[in-house]
């Protein structure tokens, strides 16, 4: 029988785990099962040649019940709705499992940016931003980069916005350029959050993180972060690391100047000196400690789980690890750290950049740092200590944590 791929089937299957467990009322579990709105959209764009194309947009808002929706914005080829569909719940859950006051969002828009100009990246950008825009704001929904958009996506589509509503208000969009309002240390923290939680999953497993080794799947923002942080912060050597091209390995673990470097001369990881190429199911079956998919989804399946070998599965990704996989991983004793717990470090700090666009004074990085790793170790220790009393897996935890919290909210407010 072959798996259910779909990313949002998939976050229905983890959220029924759930609700079995809490034992949910019928009517609350139906209503967390599906997004509360969604927007699909037409965005013609002028393209240089002259002609207009057509792209397809999306913006699922999920659940608002414990404050405004927050979730990036993709960009990607292959984007569908039911990805976004999929990664504004996780995002729900993951707002709620930090416990920052905060609903579930995404968006996307089906496009290939690796074809496109700048100019026509920031006449799609507009584009999104004008069919969103009276359903966004600091206090309804807030965006922020994800796949394939960054900072100056984000500076065009708060320009646009605040064209369109006649006055400044920066707290509508996160991830933005320092100069327009955004946090310091808001470009790696989903990579030092998850820092933070390896850290406390190495306690546990009793993992001596300095020279213990780590595969790293994707070498986009959070996974050349997640490479350079584990060698700055812990000494950890990373031993393969892939893009979307391939991977490469070195046994002695690889300098992250020197990868990076290689990264920024050649476009790619592939051919960097004293490495050798390693390919994508080889990287995920590697004999490591530490095991980081920082790509996409439904990379650890039922085929090849059972070859995983790390001691700690860190998803900086969302979704990598389908159910049937995670099964098999529990079985082997391998401590998952989930991804809406792992990858939380992103949305905490776009939480705090709100806020301090709210108050227009700015933190600085070690400040930002310091109450990162305060939220990031307080919501490990709730899944831990969850995953224990429960007897469940960390997965299955989270998702009790913050499930409880999101109804209770939902409640409260007499919804259901």
């Amino acid at each position: 029988m072959n798996e259910n791929l779909n990313p949002f089937a998939i976050a229905q299957a983890q959220l029924d785990e759930a609700a079995a467990v809490l034992q949910l009322d019928p009517d609350m579990h139906a209503f967390l099962r599906e997004p509360m709105r969604e927007f699909h959209f037409t965005i013609p764009v002028r393209m240089d040649d002259g002609t207009t194309k057509t792209f397809q947009g999306f913006r699922v808002q999920y659940n608002d019940a414990r404050g405004p929706s927050k979730g990036g914005i993709r960009f990607h080829p292959d984007e569908t709705i039911d990805t976004v569909r999929a990664l504004a719940a996780w995002m729900t859950w993951k707002t709620a499992v930090a416990d920052i006051p905060l609903g579930g969002a995404k968006g996307g828009v089906i496009c290939n940016p690796r074809e496109m100009s700048s100019g026509e990246m920031e006449r799609l950008s507009r584009g999104y931003m004008r069919n969103v825009a009276r359903f966004v704001g600091l206090t309804q929904d807030v965006p922020a980069p994800d796949v394939n958009t960054n900072p100056q996506l984000m500076a065009w589509m708060l320009d646009e916005y605040e064209l369109i509503i006649g006055h400044r208000e920066p707290g509508v969009i996160t991830g933005k350029p320092l100069p327009l309002g955004g946090s310091a240390g808001r470009t790696p923290a989903t990579a030092m959050g998850g820092m933070f939680a390896i850290r406390e999953a190495a306690k546990i497993v009793g993992l001596n993180l300095q020279g213990a080794t780590a595969a790293i799947q994707g070498f986009g923002n959070v996974g050349s972060f997640a490479h350079k942080l584990a060698q700055e912060l812990f000494g950890i050597k990373v031993v393969p690391v892939s893009d979307e091209f391939g991977g490469i390995y070195n046994a002695h673990g690889m300098n992250y100047a020197d990868v990076k470097a290689h990264l920024q001369r050649a476009g790619k990881l592939g051919g960097c000196p004293n490495t050798e190429p390693v390919s994508n199911k080889d990287l995920l079956e590697m004999d490591v400690d530490i095991l980081i998919p920082a790509a996409i989804e439904n990379q650890l399946t039922a085929q090849n789980a059972d070859h995983v070998k790390a001691k700690v599965v860190a998803e900086l990704a969302n979704g990598p690890t389908t159910p049937e996989a995670d099964n098999i991983l529990n079985d082997k004793g391998i401590y998952i750290i989930p991804d809406f717990l792992c990858n939380a470090g992103g949305v905490i700090v776009s939480y705090f950049e709100m806020v301090q666009n709210s108050y227009q004074f700015y933190w600085d990085e070690a400040m930002v740092n310091e109450r990162l790793d305060l939220n990031m170790t307080t919501a490990f220790k709730a899944v831990h200590d969850m995953s224990v009393t429960q007897k469940v897996d960390t997965r299955v935890a989270a998702y009790l944590v913050a499930v409880n919290r999101v109804a209770e909210a939902v409640r409260l407010r007499g919804w259901v």
